[in-house]
Formats: C-alpha cells, structure tokens, sequence
C-alpha cells in the first residue's frame, strides 16, 4: 500500500463552463472532483450547449459544502439540497444555483473520464 495525495490548488483537469468550474484530482482510477456553481447557474442553460444533450448524463454521488442547489429529475421529481447534504442523483436531470451564494459541491468518481470541451 502506497499512501498518496492530491490537492484541489493544483488540480489535474479544470472545466469552466459559464459560471460554474469544475477542477478534479485523480489518482488512479479514481477522482475527486469540486465544483463551484456561481449564482445564476442552471445546467441546461450553461452546460448542455458544451454536453449536447437533453439532460445531465451524468451520476453524481457527493455532498454539497456550501450553498444550496435545485435538482429537477427528467421523471419530474424535484429536490433541494443544502449544505452537509449527501446527493445521489441519477443521469437525466437539471440543475441550478439557488439564492446569492455560490454553491459548492463534492463528488467522488471511479473510472472518471475526461471532460469535453
């Protein structure tokens, strides 16, 4: 066994999208990834230009810091998350900042692959 660390000041991939950045970490096949949401930002508006797609692809497993987030299923359920909250959301939904503060947010990913765009 081989202890290792990274850390988020020097992150091995960054995407920014209008308002929001997403910076992740990998060691091995694993990553850490952290997002911030700036106030304003709504997936479907910001990113699906960059995705092409309907709706958000991807799973998201990881606990939101700071801020609070609206998430719209594409089945029509509708959940609001707020700080220390652990989200589990499937491929297939929407996302958006809510309120005046950024929200920032912690996933964890085995097997990531590269971000597009």
């Amino acid at each position: 066994m081989v202890l290792q660390k990274k850390n988020f000041d020097t992150p091995d991939e960054v995407m920014a999208p209008p308002n929001m950045r997403r910076e992740t970490v990998r060691i091995g096949n694993l990553a850490a990834r952290r997002f911030v949401f700036q106030p304003g930002w709504r997936w479907s508006r910001d990113v699906r230009p960059v995705a092409g797609t309907p709706s958000c692809p991807a799973h998201h497993f990881g606990v939101l810091h700071s801020g609070r987030l609206g998430v719209r299923a594409d089945d029509g359920q509708e959940m609001e998350y707020g700080p220390g909250d652990v989200m589990d959301i499937p491929p297939g939904h929407d996302g958006w900042t809510i309120g005046e503060e950024p929200a920032v947010y912690y996933e964890f990913v085995c097997n990531p692959t590269p971000a597009k765009g």
